[in-house]
């Protein structure tokens, strides 16, 4: 078991690189370059994440077990997202610079719950996988969208300045506001309506891993060795974290399908969001990238085990 999830983990950090690889290539090559990529952020803010959320919803089976199944995981998802609020402003409080450190905390809170959890937990444990996953997922698009957006902007001078509206008012609340109603009102959309959705949602992905590509292209690989702060990221959020959230939900009785598949996303590597964000709110991408790539890596061994642990307990 150990084995087939090692794989499975590794295989999906290789489909995801491979799509980066593509935009590295295509920046190098001047067909899709980094300014580009980042005027491609809001494409994916503004238009293609919240069809991702909506999407989530409206897939969703209504029954009683649904529902039950659905506000435990959300439970699962706010706890697991809470932890990291809750450890945010501990992180990295000695990084002589601020923008480093927004960069470090964001990345040690917020991981690939989307494009690495959704299709691992699909490999290991199908529908109910996905099922409970997206949960997650969804608690991770009103965390990220509000405490995220907080830890990256929080005392920047000259540039944009952390605004409440702004926080409350984003693409995720407000999809979220949108497609939460709709599920719980069984509204039956039309496919005419679905289908462009669906469309949208699927760019998320490919769109995400394209523009983190460029941002690779543009940065510095020796400097990943010099910034041992990078390495800090990696044991808070593939070993502290999700040894934590297994204790905690393991004392609340999580057992199952329902663990393993909760703790898919809670020990998923840092969100390629990390680079997304520090793009939108002018901080160092290359950092940011680099902080990504890195985690990810690591994961391809610490996922396979946490994932193996939480089906053994």
């Amino acid at each position: 078991m150990f084995l087939k999830n090692m794989l499975l983990a590794g295989e999906q950090v290789i489909i995801l690189y491979l799509i980066a690889a593509v935009g590295f290539v295509a920046d190098k090559v001047g067909f899709f370059p980094e300014k580009t990529a980042k005027n491609c952020t809001d494409l994916l803010f503004y238009i293609v994440t919240p069809a991702v959320i909506i999407e989530s919803f409206l897939n969703l089976e209504y029954n009683s077990e649904t529902i039950k199944g659905l506000f435990i995981a959300l439970g699962c998802g706010f706890l697991l997202h809470g932890l990291c609020v809750v450890m945010a402003p501990l992180l990295f409080t000695r990084c002589p610079n601020k923008e480093k450190a927004a960069i470090f905390r964001y990345a040690s809170c917020y991981g690939n719950c989307g494009y690495m959890g959704l299709p691992l937990a699909d490999a290991l444990f199908g529908s109910e996988g996905v099922f409970y996953c997206s949960a997650i997922v969804i608690s991770f698009q009103i965390f990220s969208f509000t405490h995220g957006i907080y830890v990256m902007t929080k005392g920047m001078e000259g540039k944009q300045k952390f605004d409440i509206k702004k926080l409350i008012f984003n693409p995720g609340i407000i999809s979220v506001a949108i497609g939460m109603p709709l599920f719980l009102l069984e509204v039956e959309m039309p496919r005419m309506v679905l289908s462009p959705i669906s469309y949208v949602a699927s760019l998320n992905s490919p769109l995400a891993m394209l523009i983190f590509g460029t941002y690779i292209a543009n940065t510095s690989f020796k400097s990943i060795f010099k910034e041992w702060r990078i390495y800090g990221v990696a044991v808070i959020k593939l070993l502290v974290t999700p040894v934590i959230l297994l204790l905690l939900f393991k004392l609340f009785g999580i057992s199952g399908v329902l663990l393993g598949s909760v703790m898919v996303p809670a020990s998923a590597p840092s969100a390629s969001n990390t680079a997304l964000f520090a793009a939108k709110y002018g901080r160092d991408t290359g950092l940011a990238s680099q902080t990504v790539e890195v985690v990810s890596f690591i994961s391809i061994i610490t996922m396979p085990v946490m994932i193996a642990v939480a089906q053994m307990a």
